[in-house]
């Protein structure tokens, strides 16, 4: 055939050995083969294995000794990294951190900012000490105790007494360690306070009378009692919400109310009546003092008048006994003589002059008759 392979070559082309090398076509080269060929040299894909032993003598050429060497520094890497996240913290600007050494509380307080400690021989205990309410005596997530705002009065009465208690952490040492509870602690020396106080008194002092003083003893009994267990815990205050009766007798305590209220009404109505009737009366004996006064002042100057006078007519009748003394007969006669009927005869003329027929005696006896009757 034309094309068989002369010089032990090829194809047509002159394939052989003399024809331009090994598997060339007629223009010295031979076909394209697939880049990136694997080991095999037959154009096949690349071999994974190859890859892997690569990527090992680089790591080997940059870490040394080798793979294990290099785990060990990425794991002491990431060991270091966890350490410092562990043993640098953070205080905020409402907390404050107690550091322990081996569980014992150091004396310092870390106040708020960045801090560092040795993690895990140390470590820290953060504490809030913004004002924190606790409430009492409400059903809430926390206390599902139905009755522990029930207590009982002086007077016998049952009341459901509802409370909050604002209070701050001074000492963070003394809070966090003088007590396993303290929030616990506070609510039940809260609760034991206020019955303490509540069931020394009547009823209507917790109802509306006198809340802020019950308010103000229950504060100091708590104070008095987490400053004995060394709590570390200001009471800024202490609030009654709301004191009302149990549900099983608020219809007989409203009647009781209404019954109160009324009695106000009534003693409020009769003070009313009995200040109109004080104050009528006490004008009354004011009019009759200012009388007896004004009487007294008249009958006083009146009597000091009549001495002035009887004074000054002494004092005339020494000088004139006998002409003073006719005068006062005279006076004195005219005074008594001069409201009497009389007829006056002057005994030198002898009576002459004189009806002597003329009935005196009966004229008189007739004009007096006449003036009772018409009396």
């Amino acid at each position: 055939m034309p094309w068989s392979n002369q010089n032990g070559g090829g194809g047509p082309w002159g394939g052989g050995s003399g024809g331009g090398g090994n598997n060339q076509g007629p223009w010295g080269q031979g076909p394209n083969r697939p880049r990136g060929g694997g080991g095999s040299g037959n154009g096949g894909p690349p071999d994974l294995e190859d890859i892997i032993r690569r990527g090992q003598d680089q790591l080997k050429n940059v870490m040394p000794g080798g793979i294990n060497g290099g785990v060990v520094v990425i794991a002491l890497l990431l060991v270091g990294v966890f350490w410092l996240m562990n043993a640098i913290y953070t205080v905020q600007p409402d907390e404050r951190g107690v550091e322990l050494r081996f569980g014992k509380p150091k004396q310092e307080v870390a106040m708020p900012g960045l801090h560092f400690h040795l993690w895990p021989l140390e470590t820290v205990e953060l504490v809030k000490i913004t004002e924190q309410q606790q409430n009492i005596g409400r059903r809430s997530a926390s206390s599902n105790a139905e009755n522990s705002g029930l207590m009982l009065t002086g007077d016998q009465n049952i009341v459901n007494v509802q409370f909050s208690v604002l209070y701050s952490v001074t000492d963070p040492q003394s809070y966090l360690f003088n007590l396993e509870y303290p929030a616990e602690t506070l609510q039940q020396v809260s609760e034991s306070a206020m019955r303490e106080v509540v069931g020394r008194r009547p009823a209507q002092d917790i109802f509306r009378d006198n809340r802020q003083a019950i308010a103000e003893g229950v504060k100091t009994t708590i104070q008095a009692t987490m400053d004995a267990y060394g709590a570390g815990i200001s009471i800024n205050t202490v609030a009654i919400e709301d004191a009302a009766p149990p549900r099983e007798v608020a219809d007989a305590f409203d009647e009781v109310q209404r019954a109160e209220q009324d009695e106000d009404r009534f003693v409020e109505e009769a003070n009313q009546y009995a200040n109109q009737k004080l104050g009528l009366a006490r004008g009354q004996s004011a009019q009759i003092r200012e009388e007896a006064a004004a009487y007294k002042d008249r009958v006083v100057k009146e009597a000091e008048g009549e001495a002035a006078r009887f004074l000054s007519i002494y004092e005339q009748y020494k000088v004139a006994p006998d002409v003073t003394r006719k005068r006062l007969f005279l006076e004195t006669m005219e005074d008594v003589m001069k409201n009497s009927k009389k007829v006056i005869i002057d005994e030198k003329q002898g009576g002459q002059g004189v009806v002597p027929f003329l009935p005196l005696n009966e004229l008189g006896r007739t004009t007096g008759q006449q003036a009772g009757g018409t009396q």
